[in-house]
């Protein structure tokens, strides 16, 4: 079973990406958050070996590398200077016959499109927030109030800000104006669910398991406009909702409400068809567990959800990478016999 092979034996090459547009302070960040999983990953006793990808050459950086002798730990959020390119990295990898962590291509490309990501969720009968996507800046006969808009193929609440809640059909059409203007691309609306909000890591194939799931409390908030998690309450400390919004880890939870969503978030995983691990976020409202979103590849770094949560299931940050590498070593053609 490769989750029982010895880490020494199962050598990584840890793939992340470097735009050169980007400022230094944004340079030195990735690469020391790609140091410390490096050096995290080393201390359970994996070789390995950091790659920075800063153009879109992918198969020069890593010709050198037999894919029969290595796991790559695909880090990449696109290739540089390539938007919405992350399904672009796994495809190179697969073309070139690599075993890597998370999702593969075509899954990585259906959750980039939100569109076929609601369509994938509502065809296996998921529970996901009422919605359209706009082309134009117009209501078109939508009359679900409040509601959010956001960009149909952004991550990371990329354009999300408190304007993006909306009460009436005249804001409405000025935010879908918004993010075809300014984001370039349509607008998907959605029937606002002011309820519970959760992250919840997924890890395992075949077998899966839910992680301690993460709610983020809003109690702070009075106002509907604040209680969602825009870009700034992600990225921006110091930010009222950065500071405000508060995480509660394990989230507290009764058992039935648990199990229900732990049923909807790993409905969701598979319907994407995520593998190795994976972040759902998905709100309560009147009981009903609604997925906002499927995250194949979520953030790994060392202060987020999904470390966070293996940390209180037992799992130290370094055991938490290995964990994911030796569940790609699955797919290897070497240590997956």
């Amino acid at each position: 079973m490769p989750l029982g092979i010895d880490p020494h034996d199962l050598p990584v090459l840890l793939l992340f990406n470097v735009d050169r547009c980007w400022s230094p302070p944004e340079k030195e960040e990735v690469v020391s958050l790609s140091s410390h999983l490096d050096t995290a990953i080393s201390s359970i006793g994996h070789p390995t070996t950091s790659i920075p990808l800063c153009d879109d050459d992918i198969e020069s950086v890593l010709s050198a590398f037999d894919p029969l002798s290595y796991i790559v730990f695909n880090w990449c959020e696109s290739i540089p200077g390539i938007p919405h390119s992350e399904h672009l990295v796994a495809r190179a990898l697969e073309r070139m016959g690599f075993a890597f962590t998370g999702a593969g291509s075509e899954t990585l490309s259906k959750a980039q499109n939100k569109r076929l990501m609601k369509q994938l969720l509502e065809r296996d009968g998921i529970p996901t927030p009422k919605w359209r996507v706009f082309e134009r800046p117009e209501a078109n006969g939508w009359d679900r109030f409040p509601s959010i808009v956001k960009a149909v193929n952004e991550h990371s609440s990329e354009g999300i800000t408190r304007e993006s809640v909306v009460s009436n059909e005249a804001e409405l059409v000025q935010r879908i104006s918004f993010v075809l203007q300014t984001l370039k691309q349509p607008a998907l609306v959605e029937d606002f669910i002011d309820g519970r909000e959760f992250h919840v890591s997924i890890w395992g194939n075949g077998h899966i398991d839910m992680l301690p799931p993460a709610e983020m409390d809003f109690s702070s908030f009075g106002d509907i406009h604040d209680r969602l998690c825009t870009y700034d309450a992600k990225f921006l400390p110091g930010s009222p909702l950065y500071d405000g919004i508060k995480t509660l880890l394990p989230a507290p939870l009764s058992p039935e409400e648990s199990d229900n969503l732990e049923n909807a978030c790993k409905a969701a995983y598979k319907a994407l068809g995520c593998r190795d691990y994976g972040r759902i976020d998905a709100r309560i409202r009147d009981g009903i567990v609604y997925v906002l979103d499927v995250n194949p590849n979520a953030d790994i770094s060392a202060d987020a959800s999904l470390a966070c949560a293996a940390e209180v299931a037992g799992y130290s940050y370094g055991e938490t990478g290995s964990r994911i590498v030796r569940l790609a070593a699955h797919r290897h053609p070497v240590w997956g016999n």
